[in-house]
């Protein structure tokens, strides 16, 4: 009977517990839908919290302002997108196969999330302001060391971390840059087509500076 009991009540903070994360993650989606429409700035908490369908008093329940859901978004979707750049390059030997890999997913990850895409470009951009939301460097420093620990993981000859955030900025850029410009001034069935063009110029330009990069740094420490 005690144990029965026991179940009995272990219920209702489960049900409450599931509640709770599933009001949570509304007021995220609407966030999301929100940042995607208006922008980081123009959004209000009102305009969430409109879209959620909820009162100001649940939002405050869940984040302390609207940096803090930023973040949380932010975070969100790039630790989905790292995870889907490791399992993807996790057996990858050669640095042209992992470069193509690593835009290609990109490309995959974006296709049909362009709310997410938006959090990304608009979340690169802030990182360039003076008054940037807190708590978006962290994810993103996160990523390029995320694409940094691919790169090296494929070179033979170890290259200055400087050099290496280089290559992580360079794939970052050609991703915001040309994605953004691509869905603009194309067609949707044509980006894909349109990038994958490109890509291939673009893998083929960085692989030739990363290894005249590490040429330079052989010669530089004496080792050729």
């Amino acid at each position: 009977m005690i144990e029965k009991s026991a179940k009995a009540k272990g219920k209702p903070k489960q049900r409450q517990s599931r509640r709770v994360k599933a009001t949570r993650l509304k007021l995220l989606n609407a966030a999301r839908d929100m940042f995607a429409e208006k922008g980081f700035d123009s959004t209000t908490i009102d305009d969430i919290t409109e879209r959620a369908d909820v009162g100001k008093g649940t939002f405050y329940y869940h984040f302390t302002d609207k940096e803090d859901v930023i973040a949380e978004l932010v975070k969100r979707m790039m630790d989905e997108l790292m995870e889907a750049m490791d399992k993807r390059c996790k057996n990858t030997v050669d640095l042209p196969t992992l470069l193509d890999d690593i835009v290609k997913i990109h490309i995959d990850f974006f296709r049909n999330r362009w709310e997410d895409f938006v959090l990304y470009f608009q979340g690169l951009a802030g990182l360039k302001l003076q008054e940037s939301y807190s708590g978006l460097e962290v994810p993103f420093l996160g990523y390029l060391e995320s694409i940094e620990s691919l790169v090296d993981s494929v070179i033979k000859h170890r290259l200055p971390a400087p050099l290496l955030r280089r290559f992580g900025c360079a794939v970052a850029g050609f991703v915001s840059g040309y994605y953004s410009f691509a869905v603009i001034s194309t067609e949707d069935e044509d980006v894909d087509k349109a990038l994958g063009e490109m890509r291939g110029a673009f893998v083929s330009s960085l692989t030739r500076f990363i290894n005249e990069a590490m040429s330079a740094d052989r010669a530089k420490v004496g080792l050729e």
